[in-house]
């Protein structure tokens, strides 16, 4: 559009000399197509103090159309050719002002147009009468009409990017509860378990200091691995890497393997015992994570609440499914039972379902009151 204005207003210019060299008024209208043509650039010369778009109309902007109009209507005056410079004048306008004003600054112009027009005919043509308002008429309409499906546009550009940024602002929220709901879990299966296993082994050293202090010291050296243990988790979990069970590539059988003798060797509950069903497959790292949780909350409330005299881990692989039993001959419990008296944690077993509901499986609770427990967690796998 700008290069047709300066298209048409030197094309104007050119016309004028040829037609009419060496008229009084020829220096007034050389006078003004320059200062027509440098108004027309003003705006982009300086663009923070009069910028076409439509979003801010400050009167500087209103005062720069009115100049740029006014000489333009001076120069039609003196010389009608330059009324073919009304159309980017017309596109200028709509852009410039409002709707209902600029649909009169068209018309304003399209009528100086007709006029301009019949003073270079030789005679009444109806074309020139009715070509200019046509023209004028389907040129603003469109332009109308795109200017509406911008706005339309724009609002709903805007509106996704406001639910983009509530949805980011949501997924942010529910993955630090996710992540809140992880961390609690791996210290509940961890540091908080190895916390209340040393507890115990210490208040077990404690009673047998005078009586038995070999039984003391072994008491203290088993809690002193405990805390060892306890202190590679809270590095794995600044680290956010896998359990250290699993360091060197250990397989998930070795780590229960090893969890079972860890907790005969603790003395202070029920020996574990150890079994695998089936032909082991590899496991990914998040089931492998999973399942020794859930093992070690799992003999967490054996060793604490069970008083049960034996416990076994088994490890079964079912082809599709893998599934860890974890049994006591203690007391048992209802499993449908209201929690414990204020004060207990009570987040052994609802962290054990979502860990196995995050994978995909199920956690099944069979007991009942002078019959033992046995946890059973299945996750199933994908297919080889």
């Amino acid at each position: 559009m700008h290069a047709a204005f300066f298209l048409l207003l030197s094309a104007s210019f050119a016309r004028f000399l040829i037609r009419h060299p060496g008229e009084p008024r020829t220096p007034w209208v050389v006078a003004l197509s320059v200062l027509l043509a440098l108004l027309y650039v003003l705006p982009y010369a300086l663009p923070q103090a009069l910028s076409p778009a439509p979003a801010a109309r400050p009167p500087r902007q209103l005062l720069w159309l009115a100049a740029v109009v006014a000489t333009w209507v001076v120069l039609v005056v003196l010389a009608p050719s330059f009324a073919w410079c009304s159309v980017p004048l017309l596109y200028t306008g709509l852009r410039t002002l409002p709707t209902r004003a600029a649909l009169l600054l068209v018309t304003f112009l399209t009528g100086l147009v007709v006029v301009a027009q019949l003073r270079l005919s030789h005679g009444f043509d109806p074309t020139l009468v009715l070509a200019p308002p046509a023209v004028a008429a389907v040129a603003t309409a469109v332009f109308v009409h795109t200017q509406r499906q911008t706005d339309r546009q724009r609002a709903l550009i805007e509106d996704l990017v406001r639910t983009r940024r509530e949805l980011a602002a949501t997924e942010r929220r529910e993955g630090a509860l996710a992540e809140r709901q992880r961390l609690s879990m791996e210290i509940h299966d961890t540091l908080a378990q190895g916390l209340s296993s040393q507890r115990m082994l210490l208040q077990a050293a404690d009673r047998t200091w005078e009586s038995d202090p070999e039984a003391a010291r072994r008491h203290v050296r088993t809690a002193a691995d405990v805390a060892a243990r306890g202190l590679a988790e809270t590095r794995r979990f600044v680290d956010d890497l896998a359990p250290p069970q699993f360091d060197g590539g250990a397989r998930l059988e070795d780590a229960l393997r090893a969890l079972a003798a860890s907790g005969t060797a603790e003395g202070t509950g029920a020996p574990v015992l150890f079994h695998v069903d089936g032909v082991p497959v590899p496991l990914p790292d998040g089931v492998r994570a999973a399942l020794l949780r859930i093992a070690q909350g799992a003999l967490a409330n054996v060793r604490e609440h069970a008083g049960a005299a034996t416990a076994a881990l088994t490890l079964s692989y079912l082809g599709d499914q893998v599934v860890l039993d974890v049994a006591d001959d203690g007391r048992g419990f209802a499993p449908g039972a209201p929690p414990g008296p204020a004060g207990g944690r009570g987040h052994g077993l609802p962290a054990m379902r979502a860990r196995v509901r995050q994978l995909g499986g199920s956690l099944t609770i069979e007991s009942a009151p002078g019959e033992g427990t046995v946890v059973s967690a299945c996750i199933p796998l994908e297919p080889q």
